[in-house]
């Protein structure tokens, strides 16, 4: 199965629909509930709860989420009757499965969705083959869903221009090789970033001070450091930024430290600091390989949003 650890929990919706096609005459009988096998619309609607409950036990590489909301409702589907959902196709007659349900968890939910309205259709062909051999399922298909990182990158856009500074005494040195600097890369590209600026420095408080307020200088719009977040003595970043930004962004701390506490206790030694500097966004991060990733995955691409906030208040301005 797909490694989904590293993703953060959030809101997630989907919607779906599949159709069963019958005779006019079958149809008339759901209208009056008068079928051999009896009651058929709370049976398939009770059948699609539990096939959705259980889809990670039927397709091998669904994980299992939580189902915080489900409904599943019908409409029947007869020449003067249409709904927005079957526009443009041939059915006559027939009933229309349409299911929606909200998660908040990891991965999305469109499977157990789907696996809603597949497993009601398959219940409502089953109460409606003794009448008859024109019961057939069609169109079953995924009609929205929404949250996770695909949704958040299409709000946040590409192009999120972010410089990287890389605190390090030893790396800046030469006697250590940076395997922060290529973690970061691949991380903030992957997410819609793109890097302009990337230097290596001494953890020296006026070195990157100098160096933060030239890119802010720049309007750059995100700019990350690496490394000094730690308990040591000449761990001294997030002080040198505190004393440079001019408003905190507390949420930005909140969402890293979270993310890395679900996965090690050792996150909360890490002093991490994020706020805004002219036009310019902050953030520190933790110079460990596993320190750097979880907090990145913790902000990443919601972070860029506030390229939009930025904007907004120097237009206001």
């Amino acid at each position: 199965m797909r490694d989904i650890s590293g993703k953060s929990t959030s809101l997630r919706t989907a919607k779906a629909m599949a159709l069963v096609q019958c005779s006019e005459q079958a149809l008339e009988k759901v209208k009056t509930d008068n079928l051999p096998k009896g009651n058929m619309l709370d049976v398939g609607r009770a059948s699609g709860f539990l096939g959705a409950k259980n889809t990670h036990m039927l397709i091998p590489h669904c994980h299992p989420v939580s189902i915080d909301a489900l409904d599943i409702s019908y409409e029947l589907i007869e020449p003067e009757h249409s709904i927005e959902e079957v526009e443009g196709l041939n059915v006559d007659y027939g009933i229309a499965i349409i299911a929606e349900g909200k998660s908040i968890d990891r991965t999305g939910i469109e499977m157990e969705i789907l696996t809603a309205v597949s497993v009601t259709a398959l219940t409502i062909y089953d109460l409606l083959k003794p009448l008859g051999d024109e019961v057939e399922i069609s169109n079953t298909k995924l009609l929205n869903k929404t949250g996770g990182k695909s949704n958040m990158r299409a709000m946040v856009g590409r192009e999120n221009k972010s410089a990287v500074l890389i605190c390090s005494d030893s790396v800046a040195a030469g006697r250590k090789d940076d395997r922060a600097g290529p973690i970061i890369q691949h991380l903030l590209e992957e997410q819609g970033g793109s890097i302009v600026d990337f230097k290596v420095l001494p953890d020296t408080p006026e070195a990157v001070q100098a160096q933060l307020k030239e890119w802010a200088g720049r309007n750059i719009p995100f700019i990350f450091t690496v490394g000094g977040t730690g308990l040591g003595a000449t761990d001294t970043v997030c002080e040198a930024v505190q004393e440079v930004i001019e408003r905190e962004t507390p949420g930005v701390i909140d969402a890293m430290e979270l993310h890395g506490l679900q996965r090690t206790p050792l996150a909360m030694m890490s002093r991490l600091t994020a706020g805004i500097y002219k036009k310019s966004l902050i953030v520190t991060l933790p110079g460990s390989s596993d320190g750097l990733r979880q907090s990145l995955e913790g902000i990443l691409p919601g972070v860029f949003y506030a390229k939009k906030m930025l904007r907004a208040a120097r237009v206001k301005s």
